[in-house]
């Protein structure tokens, strides 16, 4: 059976959903040659593109693309099913999967422009309905994709991330004072509370003075409204904002961070944390949404809401070097049961039901 994977997220800088789309085509392409990645002319990543064989084709781009080449094109090679990995899809395609990630720009309609908002809210509740299935990232993100979008749970199957192989402890770089976190500038990542808290923590207690905040990530203008985050940060030298780095460069930093911390109001699944854990860094996260199901005991759980508990979280974890052991061994273990190729052989088993 021929299966067509939409592969325009190689348009797309490289954000979570992106990374699932990427890492899970790379083992779909191993395990079935059954496979059609067909993508616009646009694209940014060609060495993955090249990677998949990819097969451009239309002469539109971005959403319009998607909603009239896309499947304009698959009619014409006798309308196959159809797998979306990045959230939207053909609305009037009907032979088609879509994953949808999370549903944050519901639970935050304050994180996204008007225009956003007004497409989403629009499109992705009629996608949900008429595609087939429903993969998504967590079985926190099911239920909430279940119950805010009315659909049967039956119609929902979790896929979870994991983490490319280049992530991993490197000896030969030496443990900085440094504090990281990993997420694209958008309220409810919580950037702001981070800062706050970090703020707090060196005031508070001396022994932190040397201590550097790194925040690496960007900020989609087009997309996210100005969070203010970055006034927060004004000209604080202790404060570093890197905006989007390469993956070699990432590793490097988790690497060279003593913790690293993502206090989150919300994640469908939260990869970052993972990222960490696999690079020997201990790990705080919020204990809300996914981030409890995917960090598991391998974490020291703050509350979100409260910048003194962060603030608080963050002094105990640096100053116990055993909690500190206990959080990298129990990382280790934990970022075991996460894999690219067991998620997409869940996906292929999956898809052999519509062949």
């Amino acid at each position: 059976m021929l299966c067509v994977i939409n592969s325009r997220f190689l348009t797309q800088k490289i954000t979570g959903s992106q990374r699932f789309a990427i890492e899970i085509s790379k083992q779909l392409k191993k395990m079935d040659h059954d496979i059609l990645f067909v993508a616009p002319k646009n694209i940014l990543h060609k060495n993955i593109a090249e990677e998949l064989e990819v097969k451009t084709i239309g002469i539109n781009k971005g959403h319009l693309w998607e909603q009239v080449d896309l499947p304009l094109y698959l009619k014409r090679i006798g309308s196959p099913l159809l797998v979306n990995l990045v959230n939207t899809a053909p609305l009037f395609y009907k032979n088609k999967v879509v994953t949808i990630h999370d549903i944050s720009w519901k639970h935050f309609p304050c994180s996204v422009s008007k225009k956003f908002y007004s497409f989403y809210n629009f499109l992705i509740p009629k996608i949900a309905k008429n595609s087939l299935l429903i993969f998504t990232v967590s079985e926190f993100s099911k239920n909430d994709i279940s119950k805010n979008l009315n659909i049967d749970k039956d119609k929902v199957e979790v896929i979870y991330n994991a983490i490319a192989c280049k992530f991993k402890r490197i000896d030969s770089i030496k443990k900085k004072n440094i504090i990281l976190s990993v997420a694209t500038l958008q309220p409810y990542k919580n950037m702001e509370g981070l800062i706050k808290s970090f703020i707090l923590l060196k005031s508070k207690y001396s022994e932190f003075k040397n201590y550097k905040l790194v925040l690496v990530g960007g900020i989609n203008q087009k997309v996210f409204r100005n969070t203010g985050t970055l006034n927060l940060i004004g000209n604080k030298q202790n404060i570093v904002f890197t905006g989007y780095v390469s993956d070699n460069e990432l590793v490097k930093w988790y690497n060279k961070a003593k913790l690293f911390v993502l206090v989150s109001k919300f994640e469908g699944f939260g990869i970052p944390p993972l990222e960490a854990m696999a690079c020997g860094t201990p790990v705080i996260v919020s204990n809300v949404a996914s981030l409890p199901e995917v960090c598991g005991d391998a974490a020291y759980y703050v509350d979100p809401y409260n910048v003194e508990n962060i603030a608080k979280g963050m002094k105990t974890v640096l100053e116990n070097e055993s909690l500190q052991k206990e959080l990298i061994q129990k990382g280790f273990k934990r970022v075991k049961m996460f894999s690219w190729e067991k998620s997409a052989q869940k996906i292929i088993g999956i898809l052999e039901r519509f062949s």
